[in-house]
């Protein structure tokens, strides 16, 4: 096998280094398979700070957390989401959890939602399409939305999207949610103010103190338990159940599973949970 030519050596002592520092800091089990992805995205932070090689660059890492951490782990992570994926939770919560919603918080007529491992946004502006079109206009509606990555929620706080990242949209979405743009942002759109004004975005390590107000009437934490250990998917599910009133919902994704893990929460769909 060949040795690839690379611009700074890298090696598996190096790589091991590095996953282990992600997983001290925010959890995340980083595969055999991401030894070329770590290298070419770190490598501009290595060139960026003029070191010579990834041995360096750990040191550095180590040394300097508060100044680097939050640009490795933007740089390492990968944000894969897009409008409405996986439609049949926002179908679900249409015809099912907002009917009771509007039953059981007909008093405050408020809704309360947390969307955790929101990326570039488009899970919690699918949420708040889906509330605002299912809700009496005179009721309150608050998403919390929250990433590890302070880029891709910059992203979702701007709320501008290119054309390819649009799909899931229908006609009818795009002609009430959004404001096309113009001459040289043709290509784009914006999100309009009064879907923004109902979400707060913010940066949150799981892994760390969660300094939230619950409770919430349901949780999105989708293709985010994916990258833990069994010891460390149990305990985040445990922290939202606590978060969740009884007969409330946590929504995960589509390759996860609570499956034999012990958290009061009661498969009842397609990896739709509810709050026992």
């Amino acid at each position: 096998m060949i040795e690839k030519k690379r611009e700074f050596e890298f090696t598996w002592d190096d790589f091991n280094e590095l996953r282990k520092i992600s997983n001290e800091h925010s959890g995340i089990l980083v595969p055999d398979d991401k030894f070329d992805m770590f290298y070419s995205r770190l490598s501009k932070r290595v060139r960026m700070f003029g070191l010579k090689n990834f041995k360096e660059y750990c040191q550095f890492l180590r040394d300097n957390p508060d100044l680097e951490f939050t640009e490795f782990i933007n740089a390492v992570t990968t944000n894969l989401t897009s409008f409405f994926r996986e439609n049949h939770h926002f179908e679900y919560l249409k015809d099912t959890v907002i009917p009771q919603l509007l039953d059981h918080n007909r008093t405050s007529k408020q809704i309360k939602v947390w969307s955790a491992g929101c990326s570039t946004g488009q899970e919690p502006y699918s949420i708040a399409m889906t509330l605002l079109e299912n809700v009496p206009y005179d009721w309150e509606i608050k998403i919390l939305a929250t990433d590890l990555d302070t880029n891709v929620l910059q992203t979702a706080s701007n709320g501008i999207y290119t054309k390819d990242q649009l799909t899931g949209l229908t006609d009818n979405h795009l002609k009430k949610w959004f404001k096309k743009g113009k001459g040289l942002n043709a290509s784009k759109a914006k999100v309009n103010r009064e879907l923004q004004e109902k979400i707060h975005f913010k940066q949150l390590n799981l892994m760390q103190d969660w300094p939230l107000k619950g409770p919430f009437d349901f949780i999105f934490c989708r293709n985010v338990l994916i990258y833990f250990d069994r010891v460390t998917k149990e305990s985040l599910a445990n922290r939202y159940s606590q978060l969740l009133p009884a007969g409330t919902h946590l929504f995960i994704g589509h390759s996860e599973s609570l499956h034999q893990l012990d958290t009061g929460l009661k498969l009842i769909g397609n990896t739709i949970y509810k709050k026992v």
